[in-house]
């Protein structure tokens, strides 16, 4: 892992990213040559059909999967890294420290209550105890959150008893825990009705805004792209900026 000089601010640079695939005696490519630029406090939206290369975007970003060639580097309060060149446990480990990840499904534990599912994220990877003051800090933290989503009063649910909308709302939360500086998002809304699926769209844009995070964002939905800082369209591995970033 190499870091540089200390920041302050964050962004996500991503540079010519290529990113291919077996396919029986050749290769496909997901992604040819992608770059984009996202500062802290901005959400760029990814458009695009199915299988034109939205996830694998993501999934590279997002450390999950390695590209092929190019550079993507995230600039966080502490230091810049290329993400491209980590190993599997420098990749896991920096996950948890300065990336946050909200998958279509939010994928939440069934035994642990709201509360619960933000505070186990704090115990990811670590192999000591914590002490009562780092559980009450956690606690509060969990807590904040929840009512910064609207959850306040549902702190004490286990999944199966929130809604569609509260689950992923949950699930923002929880991706907030370790103070990311770079969220991923795939599909939020897309299991939720019109007005839910607003509301998350708003939460997703103050959270991003609230906490500095640059924030990628892919979205099927066009009826909120006006609002974000940038739009970009994908197709068959080829992103093209389609509205001007604002600030």
């Amino acid at each position: 892992m190499t870091t540089t000089t200390t920041r302050t601010t964050t962004a996500l640079d991503i540079t010519d990213v290529t990113l291919t695939y077996p396919d029986g005696t050749s290769r496909l490519t997901a992604l040819d040559r992608v770059s984009l630029h996202v500062t802290g406090g901005s959400v760029a939206a990814i458009t695009g059909p199915s299988g034109s290369g939205k996830s694998s975007l993501l999934a590279t970003a997002a450390t999950l999967i390695r590209p092929d060639s190019g550079h993507i580097t995230l600039q966080t309060p502490t230091g810049t890294t290329d993400l491209a060149t980590l190993t599997r446990r420098e990749a896991a480990t920096l996950r948890r420290s300065s990336i946050g990840i909200v998958f279509q499904q939010p994928n939440l534990i069934p035994a642990l209550t709201a509360l619960e599912q933000l505070e186990v994220m704090t115990h990811l990877g670590q192999r000591t105890f914590t002490s009562a003051k780092q559980r009450r800090e956690t606690h509060t933290k969990a807590t904040e959150l929840l009512e910064s989503v609207g959850l306040a009063d549902q702190h004490s649910k286990r999944p199966a008893q929130l809604s569609g909308g509260q689950r992923q709302r949950v699930n923002i939360a929880r991706a907030l825990m370790n103070n990311p500086s770079l969220l991923v998002i795939d599909e939020p809304p897309s299991a939720l009705d019109t007005e839910r699926g607003a509301a998350i769209i708003d939460l997703i844009l103050t959270v991003a805004r609230n906490h500095h995070a640059a924030t990628l964002l892919v979205t099927h939905d066009q009826t909120h792209l006006h609002r974000m800082n940038a739009v970009y369209q994908m197709v068959d591995g080829h992103l093209t900026q389609t509205t001007p970033a604002t600030s």
